[in-house]
């Protein structure tokens, strides 16, 4: 089964290549550090390094604390974050600057997960979440590196689908990988795809471990005095298309029902930061791009957020929050962020990349189902409309966060072992750098 993927791989890498490189039209990030997609790139040290791999920029703010965690402990071991889009790189790179490499994870290939284990020489490798690559995992087992899979999860409606490539995982399953699932449920979907049961475990989701930044209230404010002209703000966050729409809706609701407010727009995509300028002049909007410098003025309706890194501090000014991805089948993206800021968030039904987190959120009140854009112009209105109700959602909000803490001290607790007793050798630990 091994060989037929390694074939089926190799005849779908020109399409997945064609694909980046027609998308780097658009967006030239894709062009860069393309090499290293195919396991090229610099050699940055001479050690063996830790390795984690964050996806996308979701999964790149999860591993934030991770990331200082380990190298508050080890810091005489190199650290390598990898990820697959290029808004997850920059993500990764404002974050940390150089204290660690960043750069693009290999496809799936032989060749080039061969040379990309040359260069970064992982010590142990850390998958936040769940991506099962056959060979990568097949190049862990061969050279001996520890695996572990962080905040790993298998939904209900993907299961069978592993199941039926069993024969790809199960030998990399059932033996040294270490599982760190976010819940009881997936750890059940491992162990029933072939994971070693002694080595599954519950460790809860290091999402919610994420701390904010210590200035960011007052970064909020400011933004707020800057554009808000003493309206209501709410954010319409890591939209895609269709999403946009669907935000203005709900603007034109709220301006109809006499209830003026600026919307922030933030686009999950920096290509498409050009589309939705078209969108909003072809609707004739008064807009301001976050790019541009400019202070919104009065009738401004719309702040386009075109810049990359401020969404959370936008969120820390807003009455309200829309979390993207979720009226259209994406799955959704981070609602952990304006909760934690006591912002009211509204998703919409298509939440399946964060199940767990969104139905903790909806069963108790602290967040709300819309969807479509005169449902989200409706919960505005009454969001918007009343403070009391804003602050008891955020006072329940804040209570599933806190709930959830403590997912990073449980998955440090298997790291650390993994880590002293990986090839090379017992690595001493250190509380300060």
């Amino acid at each position: 089964m091994r060989f037929a993927y390694i074939l089926i791989a190799y005849l779908f890498a020109p399409i997945v290549c064609g694909v980046m490189l027609w998308r780097g039209f658009r967006d030239r990030s894709y062009w860069q550090n393309f090499h290293e997609r195919f396991g090229y790139g610099d050699t940055p040290f001479k050690e063996p390094s830790i390795w984690i791999h964050a996806v996308s920029v979701g999964e790149v703010q999860a591993a934030v604390a991770l990331v200082r965690a380990l190298r508050a402990k080890y810091p005489q071991i190199p650290v390598v974050l990898t990820t697959v889009t290029p808004t997850g790189a920059a993500r990764a790179r404002a974050q940390f600057g150089a204290d660690i490499h960043v750069r693009y994870v290999p496809y799936d290939l032989p060749g080039s997960v061969r040379r990309f284990f040359a260069r970064i020489k992982p010590r142990v490798a850390i998958i936040l979440e769940t991506e099962l690559w056959p060979n990568l995992y097949h190049a862990c087992g061969q050279r001996g590196t520890p695996l572990v899979l962080a905040s790993a999860r298998i939904s209900p409606r993907s299961v069978g689908k592993y199941r039926r490539l069993a024969g790809l995982f199960q030998e990399t399953l059932s033996h040294g990988i270490v599982i760190a699932a976010q819940s009881e449920g997936d750890a059940q979907r491992f162990r029933s795809i072939g994971a070693n049961p002694a080595r599954t475990h519950v460790t809860g989701n290091i999402k919610f471990d994420f701390t904010l930044p210590d200035d960011i209230l007052a970064r909020g404010a400011l933004l707020r005095s800057e554009h808000a002209h003493g309206k209501s703000v709410w954010i319409a966050g890591s939209t895609h298309a269709g999403e946009e729409e669907a935000a203005l809706a709900a603007l034109a609701a709220l301006d109809a029902a006499g209830v003026p407010s600026l919307l922030v727009i933030a686009p999950r995509h920096p290509n498409r930061f050009d589309d939705v300028e078209q969108l909003l002049r072809r609707r004739g909007i008064k807009f301001v791009r976050r790019s541009s410098g400019e202070s919104c003025l009065a009738q401004t309706a719309v702040l386009l957020l075109d810049t990359l890194g401020e969404l959370i501090f936008f969120y820390a000014a807003a009455d309200a929050a829309f979390v993207g991805g979720t009226l259209v089948p994406v799955g959704g993206h981070n609602l952990l962020e304006p909760a934690a800021l006591g912002v009211p968030v509204l998703i919409g039904p298509h939440y399946f990349n964060a199940e767990d987190i969104a139905e903790q959120f909806l069963s108790i009140g602290a967040a709300a189902l819309v969807r479509d854009g005169a449902a989200l112009g409706a919960e505005l209105q009454v969001l918007l409309s009343d403070p009391g109700l804003r602050a008891q959602r955020a006072e329940l909000a804040r209570q599933t966060l806190d709930r959830n803490r403590g997912a990073l001290q449980r998955l440090l607790a298997l790291i650390e072992p993994v880590i002293e007793g990986a090839p090379g050798g017992q690595v001493s630990a250190a509380t300060s750098r």
